[in-house]
């Protein structure tokens, strides 16, 4: 059985779309906390009423990002996890801290990587003009949206679109490309070998959804 750490932000989406799938389907896994830099994201509350243990490690009481990030990195090493996973998780990671969890560390983000990195993605990929928009599921390494790619979601972008209206639109699909995601690694056909993916051959994937590892 494989054990979860999920980190939060804000409202969790993502991290109730993993929780509504890992339930709902036979996982060889568990979430074994859901951990906040604040006290006032609402997922914590999402995640203690699925019986779920949650902690809080507050920015305010450190004096560097580095010892923040060595309390956090104790906070989750408590648990033992096999994956630790960002879910609206607003922090930037040291490289120490990323180092500790490399390759079983994730994030999703939302646009098709490399495109976009960073903040408002929906309202820049208007303003772009792209075609093409969506989410972007990644190992997380020391660089900022940089590592290796493991799948996508694509939406369109449609002529009438405004930030709201695509933001909801690839919000969709990250929800069901994330747990996906997810499943795939605690089943062992997602790993990191050497700084690159490798898939097995035998994943399936909706249309909309593009893999981008190395299959085995």
């Amino acid at each position: 059985m494989k054990k979860i750490v999920i980190l939060i932000s804000g409202r969790g989406s993502n991290m109730e779309a993993i929780i509504r799938s890992l339930k709902a389907e036979d996982w060889p896994a568990e979430i074994a906390a859901v951990i906040s830099n604040t006290e006032k994201a609402a997922g914590l509350a999402t995640a203690e009423n699925a019986g779920i243990a949650t902690e809080v490690v507050s920015r305010g009481e450190f004096s560097s990002r580095q010892s923040y990030d060595t309390m956090l990195s104790e906070a989750i090493d408590r648990y033992a996890p096999d994956l630790v996973v960002l879910a609206g998780f607003m922090r930037i990671l040291t490289a120490e801290f990323v180092r500790h969890y490399e390759g079983r560390i994730i994030n999703i983000h939302p646009s098709l990587l490399p495109a976009f990195t960073g903040l408002h993605t929906h309202e820049r990929a208007i303003e772009a003009g792209v075609r093409l928009h969506g989410a972007t599921v990644h190992f997380v390494t020391p660089e900022l949206d940089a590592g290796p790619i493991i799948a996508q979601a694509v939406v369109p972008v449609l002529p009438d679109d405004t930030e709201a209206s695509l933001a909801a639109r690839v919000l969709e699909q990250e929800h069901r490309l994330y747990p996906r995601v997810v499943r795939w690694f605690v089943e062992g056909k997602v790993r990191f070998d050497a700084g690159r993916v490798r898939l097995d051959d035998a994943i399936n994937t909706p249309a909309e959804f593009i893999l981008t590892g190395d299959f085995s």
